[in-house]
C-alpha cells in the first residue's frame, strides 16, 4: 500500500482552519482585538474632535477612523501568530515541523489564518462605520477590502518573524508592543504629516522624516483617501499618490513574508524549543 503525503496545500488549509477554530473557542479575543481600538475612536474622537479641523473641513474622528481600523489588524495580528510560541510548549509545532509537506505550509497556514480572522473583524468594524454614516458608501469600498487585505498579511507576516525564534510569551508581547505600538502611532494615525515646505521646525521635519520612513504610512494614508475619496489631504500635508502607497503596502508585504519564510527555513534551534 503506497504511503500517504498529504499536500503542502492541505496542510496549509488544516493549519488556517486551526486558528479559526482557537478564534472561537476565545472569544475574549474579539472583545480585545475590536471594542479596545472601537474605544479609543469614540474617546479620542469625542475628546479631540473640536480641536482639530483637517483637510475638507474633516473632523477628528474621521481623520482618526483609517488608523482605528489599521489597530483592530495590528491587535488580531498579535495574537493571532502568538499561538506559535504556544503549539511549540505543548509539542503540536514539533509535530507539523516532522510532517513531510516541508515549511511553507506552517507559514501559509498560520499567515492566512490570522490574517483572514484580522481581515473579518475590520470588515465587521467597517461595517459599522458605514452603517453608522461615519464614512459614505461608494465603489471605494472595494480597494478597502484589498488594501486591508494586504495589511493583514504584512502584519500576521511580520508577527511570525517576531514569534518564530522565541519561547516566551511574554517577551513576544513586550517586543511587539514595543516595535508595532510606535510603528501605527508614527503613521499619521493621529496627526497629518507636515510637508517639507511647511515652514513647520527642526522637530516637526524630523519627525516627519520618520512617519515618511515607516511604511505603515503608506497604507493608512491609502485608507483614509479610499474612505473619503471627495477629500484632499495634500493640502494638508504629506498625501503620497495611490500608485506609490499602493506599491509601498505591496512590497512591505511581500519583504515581511519573505523575511519569514527565509527564518523559518533557517532557524533551527526554533525546533527544539519545548
Amino acid at each position: 500500500m503506497a504511503e500517504y503525503r498529504p499536500s503542502g496545500t492541505a496542510a496549509a488549509w488544516m493549519l488556517a482552519k486551526r486558528e479559526w477554530i482557537r478564534f472561537f473557542r476565545q472569544r475574549n479575543r474579539v472583545i480585545s482585538a475590536v471594542v479596545q481600538p472601537l474605544l479609543f475612536w469614540l474617546l479620542f474622537g469625542t475628546g479631540l474632535q473640536g480641536s482639530f479641523v483637517g483637510a475638507g473641513d474633516q473632523n477628528f474622528m474621521e481623520y482618526f477612523l483609517p488608523g482605528t481600523i489599521a489597530l483592530i489588524v495590528l491587535f488580531t495580528a498579535i495574537f493571532a501568530t502568538i499561538s506559535v510560541i504556544e503549539d511549540r510548549r505543548e509539542g503540536f509545532m514539533q509535530s507539523v515541523l516532522v510532517a513531510p509537506v516541508g515549511r511553507w505550509p506552517v507559514l501559509a497556514g498560520k499567515v492566512l489564518g490570522g490574517s483572514t480572522i484580522a481581515w473579518v473583524q475590520a470588515v465587521v468594524f467597517l461595517a459599522l462605520v458605514y452603517l453608522f454614516g461615519a464614512a459614505s458608501l461608494s465603489t471605494s469600498v472595494f480597494g478597502v477590502l484589498a488594501l486591508l487585505a494586504v495589511v493583514a498579511i504584512t502584519m500576521c507576516s511580520l508577527g511570525m518573524i517576531v514569534a518564530w525564534p522565541m519561547d516566551s510569551t511574554q517577551g513576544f508581547h513586550a517586543i511587539m508592543m514595543l516595535g508595532l505600538m510606535p510603528m501605527w502611532l508614527l503613521s499619521g494615525t493621529f496627526f497629518p504629516i507636515p510637508a517639507w515646505d511647511s515652514g513647520a521646525g527642526g522637530g516637526q521635519l524630523a519627525l516627519g522624516g520618520l512617519m515618511r520612513a515607516n511604511p505603515l504610512t503608506y497604507p493608512v494614508v491609502e485608507l483614509r483617501r479610499l474612505l473619503y475619496p471627495a477629500v484632499d489631504f495634500s493640502a494638508s500635508g504629506f498625501a503620497p499618490s495611490s500608485p506609490i502607497c499602493w506599491s509601498v503596502s505591496l512590497a512591505f508585504m511581500v519583504i515581511t513574508t519573505l523575511i519569514a519564510w527565509s527564518l523559518m527555513r533557517g532557524h533551527r534551534r526554533a525546533d527544539l524549543i519545548s
